[in-house]
């Protein structure tokens, strides 16, 4: 295979980085970015901080808040996609 010259390379170069640029120019305009929500990160550390200062006889209550938070956000965001 032969060799190509500079200027031919950089022609390549040149016009593959401006389809590149027109097609991701082209799918950000198709489907735009929503905004992320970290609420259920936040009330998930926020309740296991509070469950490491619970009894562990009532520590249950706080984990099953956990789990209903987290199972809650995954079908909310399988029912987005």
């Amino acid at each position: 295979m032969s060799e190509l010259d500079a200027r031919l390379r950089d022609r390549i170069d040149d016009q593959v980085a401006e389809a590149l640029d027109a097609y991701l120019a082209d799918l950000a305009e198709s489907r735009p970015r929503r905004p992320r929500r970290a609420w259920p990160v936040v009330v998930t550390v926020a309740l296991g901080v509070v469950t490491t200062g619970l009894d562990p006889r009532v520590a249950w209550a706080a984990w099953l808040a956990i789990a209903v938070t987290n199972v809650t956000w995954l079908l909310v965001c399988r029912g987005r996609s």
